[in-house]
């Protein structure tokens, strides 16, 4: 259950009377304001029911285009009332600001708009996920005549208005009366979170309902017992589930006293998801809430033990490993509940051996087992003779094992590193935070077709000198492939695949004429969006690029085979080809038909593939697989799809793990055996089956994003395109009202350098150290 900021606004017109207080008039320079001696302590203790809260001193930011009389009265309140104080020229330095600070209470100039424009400048500073506990405040003119609505500054995310009036002690009591009501209503809110971070964490099966016994809340346990899942019980106004064993008159006699605002306890049956009753010790509470009512009921629920004989707390602590208890109730994966190898009804006193679970014989019986069925039940059987120290290590092996992404490293709050937490978010997800009710339909985008007359060369030795001439180092690392997209008016693809197809002898391999080849290259270059900044067929010259540097490699070559390399190259060219320059996560919030033909699932990647051959198979003209046999074909076509859909980030992590798992690990035992030079056992690791696809799939990884490892100057300019269009899907976002999966990627405050720094931290490093493997595949 979340807590809702408050959108109050008040509407209090301060009256002008009396002078300027002599501090308004000697208010400090707008900046920094340090509190005078005078000022309150920086830390003050709040009561809030039974809790004790402390609280920092508080964070104001001013927000002013310019020095004036307001701002003035503002500054010298702010000192008067010991707040720290922050004053900001432009949307820009407020939002850096903001960011930097997390200010508590903004105070934002809405009187000129010639200046900046305060709404935009809110809503912005509301799509930053910490500003839901920030007050804002809006500085507006006096009225004329008729009193203007405040339903514009509600909505674009204010909470109070302020009349202008200059006179510090107005200010100063504006501040006080923010402190004590709206700020300090957030603080509590704050502590909510702490609230139920506990309730989540109890041992106990804690459920709230409403006075209509509708249930509003139930924490992990609950499911854990009850079998459960929070959705469904959330979503629709489901009831409190009700056992048919309890009396008849039990029901009434609890609700009588819950009515009068007494406390019940007793034994009660609870209706689990199966059908089947659990007896249980409950005591309940009544909670008074609007309009001095009860509205709310907090059952905390005990289940009884095999004995049918309530626990005592002590004696249910020392019976059950605190360890055991967390493994379920924190146990995030509740889809299948026959994955939950451990019966929740066993958990009672009877020891450690007898708190392993029955319900394991039945999985133990099934005949056919996935791999990592086989691991959970080894895993059991070990914990059943084991010491308690490692019992408990292991629960927690099974905790990790129980999760949907096993290969994707935790990351910190997003405070702490606000580019790596957008960028992981926007690219490794699929569209999460999905928002329902929005449509955003690609415009049915034709297919482009080769004109009848022809717009290259007809073969790789009729290229003009000028083209020729910049493509005379495309063996090289540091080759520019910004100067032949010059050279080529933004047409790259097709005359560097005819150089790179050519000297890796593709055309014969396929057993097609150059003529195919080059129309094939025409087609496909042709679907990509020459309007994208970044992902258009320069992108995708740049990784054929590279994938054929690679695959020059000696190690590289020891692992593949020609129907391999063949595979790299074409998946290279087509791997992104019609790419909307929009991430997937933005196609699934926004309900595309891409999305929705794929189910949100690889939706990009699965496009590019399916087009790719789409386009290769529709006309003879450029089918580069006319003439291949059958089965050879299905190899191939098989390679390429793996490897365009390797591109894909949601799985980053689980490629490169595998790959350090499968190749390097063992390359470096065999180097500290000192068979380093047994080209025999080399070869025996890298030409598995397994692991050629693992390094084709690596292969095609680095080489889609290894801009951060290119020259500087290109570093440079592919961070600058990547950067534009991930501000366009930015502005798109906000324009549509979708969910803006990369809030960094702001074109007003974003920090290109940061971002790569983030992106080469989190993605790059560990990837080429990965396939660099201490071979030099780069650098020889």
């Amino acid at each position: 259950m979340g807590c809702a900021s408050s959108f109050h606004i008040s509407d209090r017109v301060v009256n002008h009377s009396g002078k300027e207080s002599e501090d308004s008039q000697n208010c400090p320079q707008p900046g920094h304001i340090k509190p005078s001696n005078a000022c309150q302590s920086t830390l003050t203790e709040v009561r809030f029911g039974p809790m004790k809260l402390y609280e920092d001193q508080l964070q104001v930011l001013l927000v002013f285009a310019k020095d004036d009389a307001q701002s003035n009265s503002f500054c010298g309140a702010c000192e008067r009332a010991g707040f720290r104080c922050n004053v900001a020229r432009t949307p820009e330095a407020a939002l850096e600001s903001f960011q930097e600070k997390k200010h508590d209470l903004i105070i934002m100039d809405h009187r000129h708009s010639r200046f900046f424009d305060a709404e935009a400048l809110c809503r912005s500073i509301r799509a930053i996920s910490c500003s839901q506990n920030t007050v804002i405040v809006a500085v507006v003119k006096r009225p004329d005549r008729e009193e203007a609505t405040v339903m514009p500054l509600i909505s674009a995310g204010f909470n109070r208005r302020y009349v202008e009036n200059s006179n510090m002690m107005s200010c100063y009591n504006e501040l006080i009366q923010l402190h004590h009501g709206e700020i300090r209503a957030q603080i509590k809110l704050r502590a909510c979170n702490a609230v139920f971070t506990a309730l989540e964490q109890s041992q106990e099966a804690i459920e709230i309902s409403s006075e209509d016994h509708i249930i509003q809340y139930v924490n992990p346990a609950y499911e854990c017992i009850m079998g459960y899942q929070r959705g469904e019980l959330l979503k629709e106004n489901t009831e409190v589930p009700k056992s048919e064993q309890n009396k008849p008159d039990l029901l009434d006699n609890i609700s009588s006293c819950l009515r009068r605002g007494k406390e019940w306890q007793g034994v009660y049956y609870a209706k689990k998801k199966n059908g089947d009753s659990v007896q249980q010790n409950v005591k309940m509470t009544p909670v008074v809430g609007q309009g001095g009512k009860i509205r709310h009921c907090v059952s905390v629920n005990r289940p009884l033990n095999d004995h049918n004989k309530t626990e005592k707390p002590c004696e249910r602590v020392q019976a059950e490993s605190q360890t055991d208890i967390q493994q379920f109730c924190k146990h995030k994966d509740r889809r299948k509940g026959s994955l939950d190898v451990r019966s929740t009804t066993s958990r009672g006193s009877d020891g450690s051996s007898q708190r392993r679970y029955s319900s394991m014989a039945r999985i133990h019986s099934m005949t056919i087992e996935a791999p990592i069925t086989k691991v959970i039940n080894i895993i059991n059987a070990a914990q059943e003779s084991s010491p308690m120290p490692v019992a408990e290590a292991l629960d927690r092996v099974l905790e990790i094992l129980r999760t949907t992404e096993l290969y994707s490293p935790q990351l910190g709050t997003k405070e702490e590193d606000p580019h790596t937490n957008d960028l992981v978010g926007g690219l490794m997800t699929d569209g999460l935070r999905r928002l329902s009710g929005n449509e955003y339909i690609l415009a049915t985008k034709q297919l482009h077709h080769i004109p009848g007359h022809l717009t290259t060369p007809l073969s790789l030795n009729d290229i003009p000198p000028c083209i020729a001439q910049t493509m005379e180092n495309e063996d090289s690392w540091d080759f520019d492939i910004f100067s032949l997209e010059s050279a080529t008016i933004k047409r790259p693809l097709t005359y560097l695949g005819l150089k790179i197809f050519s000297r890796f002898g593709v055309c014969e391999f396929l057993s097609c004429p150059e003529a195919t080849l080059r129309s094939w290259l025409q087609i496909i270059e042709a679907n990509y969006h020459s309007s994208n900044s970044y992902h258009n067929s320069t992108h995708a010259a740049d990784v054929l690029h590279a994938t054929a540097y690679f695959l020059c490699k000696e190690r590289v070559k020891q692992s593949l085979d020609p129907i391999d390399e063949v595979a790299a190259l074409i998946a290279a060219a087509v791997h992104d080809v019609d790419h909307p320059g929009r991430t997937n996560s933005f196609l699934c919030n926004a309900g595309s038909e891409l999305a929705i033909l794929y189910n949100d699932t690889a939706v990009l990647e699965s496009h590019h593939a399916a087009l790719a051959f789409q386009i290769t198979t529709r006309d003879d003209k450029c089918n580069i697989f006319k003439n291949m046999e059958r089965n050879e074909y299905r190899t191939l076509r098989q390679a390429v799809i793996d490897m365009v859909l390797a591109t894909e980030m949601t799985k980053h992590f689980e490629h490169v793990n595998k790959f350090v798992n499968s190749i390097n690990k063992p390359l470096a035992a065999l180097e500290e055996n000192g068979d380093n030079g047994d080209e025999d056992s080399v070869k025996s690791i890298l030409t598995t089956p397994e692991n050629r696809i693992l390094v084709k799939r690596m292969l095609i990884k680095c080489a889609d994003i290894s801009n951060p490892c290119r020259p500087l100057e290109l570093c440079i300019e592919w961070a600058g395109r990547i950067s534009e269009e991930y501000f366009a899907q930015t502005d798109e976002e906000k324009q549509q009202g979708l969910p803006v999966v990369m809030p960094v990627f702001d074109r007003n405050t974003c920090s290109i350098p940061k971002s790569q720094i983030s992106f080469i931290d989190y993605f790059i490093t560990d990837m080429f150290d990965a396939w660099d493997g201490k071979k030099h595949i780069i650098s020889s």
